[in-house]
């Protein structure tokens, strides 16, 4: 009840509300209680471990959360590999939904269920560009399987409930409110993201987010931290694009989207006003692939798509999710302006490859806990004398954190993490894991333009 008192007390201070009208706040804020809904579904809610971790668990003489240190119970840091990540059960019969992020470089993949028992699962379908996946195990008993909700049902300042593996402590609640929707945090062209500030923390990705209803409306994947830990900004897939995406990695195990062959960016206040239109409505494009369907239909570089099949087109990412989601054979009816004049433009659609997939090529931003920098996959690069390597591309930097005070600057290509190449943001994830363990400093390969140099970065980097 202390949440309680100081709510109330504080609405009256604040003259907010009455004495006459606090019996009826208090009576409304006491039946917030998400008691049944979270006995109802937490034992739906699994860890997603590997069979190491589940070794090391079984072999540590203490409990791994926490050691007796001078008669007190102290918490210590194992770099965040307690779990690898959260998931829940949608089917019966052994299928899980979680993170692509969680599972992408896993050999063996373990589900650990809320009654402690670990079985070994296996990956039915991988979605990179939505960071999706589903994995299957084998119980011989039947699961109790979550119901998805209606995210688009759910308004700004509505109850949002996260239920994950933060860290290795299972069946970890809290409870915040929906922040906003829509919201593009410039991870790739799909990104329409629910934000709560319902604690998230790592190993909460790929748990669920529910409504006070105990309905599945996103899933946990991303925070904005500037410290490691939560700040109150959380990030979850919306359960409409969710769904959707699971249930067609579930029957065909992968997903097919639809192309043209363009490259897009949104309309800014300077673009339009170098091209005097009145809004900054519609998506511009900034490149045509000559060898696509829509060069051979005619559209250019610097035209403004402003509807697609008679729907009007918001922005760019707009545009991107609308032509994914079109089945190839079929048409895309654009209508576009070009030096001021609208004209109606027909292109065919054709499936998106893999390797074009703008989230497989320029990879989805991560931010590998207390780094202080977001990454994502930057392609192949060309090293003299060394042909192609991948790497790893800075989308951006915390100013107070390790990789600002190292010198670490956005757009900064990182080739290798203690000596070791990074093809993903899991592989410089790994790398800092294990520099933690021995509280010591990363050793970063890092290339700037024509430069390439080694940063140490982390505790201790400053140190003569």
């Amino acid at each position: 009840m202390g949440f309680v008192r100081y709510c109330a007390i504080g609405l009256l201070a604040l003259g907010v509300l009455s004495l006459d009208t606090a019996p009826s706040a208090w009576a409304q804020t006491a039946q917030f209680d998400f008691t049944a809904v979270v006995q109802k579904r937490i034992s739906s809610v699994v860890a997603i471990l590997t069979k190491q971790m589940i070794d090391q668990q079984s072999e540590a003489s203490e409990p791994a959360v926490a050691k007796k240190f001078l008669g007190r119970r102290q918490a210590f840091d194992d770099g965040g590999r307690t779990t690898l990540g959260s998931g829940f059960v949608i089917s019966s019969d052994g299928y899980i939904v979680t993170n692509n992020h969680v599972v992408e470089n896993e050999e063996e993949i373990h589900v650990r269920l809320s009654n402690r028992t670990n079985l070994l699962a296996k990956v039915v379908g991988r979605d990179e560009a939505t960071d999706l996946a589903v994995l299957k195990v084998d119980t011989g008993t039947k699961l109790e399987a979550l119901s998805w909700g209606d995210s688009d049902q759910l308004q700004p300042g509505a109850w949002t409930i996260a239920i994950g593996s933060p860290f290795g402590f299972g069946g970890t609640v809290t409870v915040g409110v929906l922040s906003a929707r829509s919201r593009d945090i410039k991870a790739g062209p799909y990104d329409d993201f629910l934000q709560t500030d319902a604690a998230i923390n790592q190993g909460n990705s790929g748990g669920p987010l529910f409504n006070s209803a105990g309905e599945v409306i996103g899933v946990n994947t991303a925070i904005f931290t500037p410290s490691g830990g939560s700040v109150g900004i959380g990030f979850a897939i919306p359960s409409r694009s969710a769904q959707d995406i699971t249930d067609r990695l579930n029957k065909e195990g992968r997903i097919v989207r639809g192309s043209i062959g363009v490259s897009l960016q949104d309309v800014t206040s300077g673009v339009a006003a170098a091209l005097d239109r009145p809004d900054v409505k519609g998506a511009l494009v900034s490149a045509v692939d000559q060898r696509g369907t829509a060069a051979r239909a005619g559209l250019n570089p610097g035209d403004i798509v402003i509807s697609l099949n008679g729907s009007p087109v918001q922005n760019a990412q707009d545009l991107a999710r609308s032509l994914a989601a079109l089945a190839p054979g079929s048409e895309a009816q654009l209508m576009a302006e070009r030096n001021g004049r609208a004209r109606e433009i027909t292109a065919s659609v054709v499936e998106l490859p893999v390797s074009r997939d703008a989230r497989s090529t320029a990879g989805r931003d991560r931010r590998p806990e207390g780094l202080g920098m977001v990454v994502a996959k930057g392609g192949a690069v060309q090293r003299t004398g060394f042909g192609e390597q991948a790497a790893l591309i800075v989308r951006g930097v915390d100013p107070t954190g390790y990789a600002a005070a190292s010198g670490i600057t956005r757009g900064d290509m990182i080739m290798s993490a203690n000596n070791q190449p990074v093809r993903s943001p899991s592989d410089l994830t790994k790398a800092w894991s294990e520099a933690r363990k021995g509280n010591k400093p990363i050793l970063l390969g890092v290339r700037r333009g024509e430069e390439q140099t080694f940063v140490a970065l982390g505790p201790g980097a400053s140190l003569p």
